[in-house]
């Protein structure tokens, strides 16, 4: 997957920027309506901004170490400590893989019911998650292209559905915010826009590592997911103020675009499961590094689609925290380990202070949603971690660490 060429801030802002631009991300921008415009869109840019700051920083630990993300975890937590830094990328990627493939059956059924009369999400979550199993065992040079090209078909959507609300629909913009079925607080919306850059943290390293300079490696990161992934939140937010729904079949059949949409939701859809596929596989490597790849890949892509026929997209938001808990916490413990102690554990078997900290810091996460402190719950859960486990080394006496 991975090659020796170094990747420029050019190709890494591509690369995060295509990476931002899915189906989900527009959904979860959907979320913010009960906010109304302009506090929907500058708690979107306050949120990413944090959440790429920490994205960018851990991928600089790939960058100079030269190590993938997951490996690069074992710096912090140790060889089998950082095995749960895997278990919990996996669970979260073949959710997001579930979650895709939900998103594009309700929008095929919502078009071909418009279109033929006919729909059916169980037949379209099979015939969808198959394709993506036959991508990732497939992928060959024509990917990048047709990645792409879905790519630039997604963001012309998107382009599309912000110059019908720009032109003549002021009026929608209030009216959609009294009409929001739900309310949504200022912390809950900031922690909904933390998330979603948080939830690469254990893959960005990846690339990372191939980066050409320190500089490549955290602006085109951060610019990349953070303008890609602000414009899909505020798409979003303006398609539910707009049509009233974040569904995307809604929009495309507003829009009248018909087959083409239909053609924009399924190659968009498989190109981002697919990588969700790829990475889920690979951590799983890193624990068991003599499984099949090509098994796999089959056996990842198809408890995704086995999930996605079950899973209640009412429980969504829960999935992004639960997503906010563990991983916010833990690379709490992995920054201040490398940028502040300087510490190396590659060679031990698990950093006790470390897991702990990271654990009470889980815990601390939904204390502080409980509380819906307008900070939100990443920031403070970090820092809560980041002091308990400065008391925990200082009280352990920590010898067995490396200096980086």
């Amino acid at each position: 997957m991975h090659n020796n060429k170094k990747l420029g801030t050019f190709s890494l802002f591509n690369l995060w920027a295509g990476a931002a631009i899915s189906l989900a991300e527009i959904m979860t921008g959907g979320l913010f309506a009960p906010l109304g415009l302009l506090r929907g869109i500058l708690l979107i840019l306050a949120g990413h901004l944090i959440g790429c700051l920490l994205l960018s920083l851990t991928g600089l630990i790939g960058f100079r170490e030269k190590k993938p993300a997951l490996i690069a975890s074992r710096m912090a937590f140790g060889r089998y400590g950082s095995y749960l830094i895997s278990a919990a990328n996996i669970i979260q990627l073949i959710g997001w893989t579930a979650i895709m493939l939900i998103q594009c059956a309700n929008s095929i059924s919502a078009i071909t019911s418009k279109l033929a009369g006919f729909t059916g999400f169980a037949l379209f979550v099979v015939i969808v998650g198959a394709i993506v199993a036959v991508w990732t065992l497939v992928v060959g040079k024509g990917a990048n292209a047709l990645n792409n090209a879905a790519v630039i078909l997604l963001f012309v959507l998107c382009l599309l559905i912000l110059e019908l609300v720009i032109r003549g629909q002021g009026a929608v913009w209030s009216s959609g915010a009294r009409n929001a079925a739900t309310t949504l607080s200022v912390g809950a919306a900031l922690e909904m826009s933390i998330i979603m850059p948080l939830s690469w943290l254990p893959l960005i390293s990846d690339y990372t590592m191939q980066a050409s300079s320190t500089k490549a490696s955290f602006w085109g990161s951060f610019s990349g997911y953070f303008i890609g992934s602000s414009f899909m939140y505020i798409t979003g937010l303006a398609a539910v103020l707009f049509t009233g729904s974040s569904d995307i079949a809604v929009v495309i059949l507003h829009l009248g675009m018909g087959v083409a949409g239909l053609f924009v939701v399924v190659l968009s859809t498989v190109t981002t499961a697919y990588l969700d596929v790829y990475s889920a596989v690979m951590s799983i490597l890193n624990i068991t590094p003599k499984a099949s790849k090509r098994l796999l890949i089959l056996l990842v892509s198809a408890l995704g689609t086995l999930i996605a026929l079950f899973f209640p997209m009412g429980q969504y938001e829960n999935f992004l925290y639960a997503i906010g808990s563990i991983f916010a916490p833990a690379f709490a413990v992995v920054l201040l380990d490398y940028f502040v102690f300087r510490a190396d554990r590659s060679t031990t078997t698990f950093n006790a202070a470390g897991i702990l900290s990271a654990v009470l810091g889980t815990v601390a996460y939904y204390f502080f949603m409980k509380l819906d402190l307008p900070a939100g719950s990443t920031v403070p859960s970090m820092l809560l971690t980041a002091v308990v486990y400065a008391v925990f080394r200082s009280v352990l006496k920590d010898r067995n660490a490396q200096k980086c």
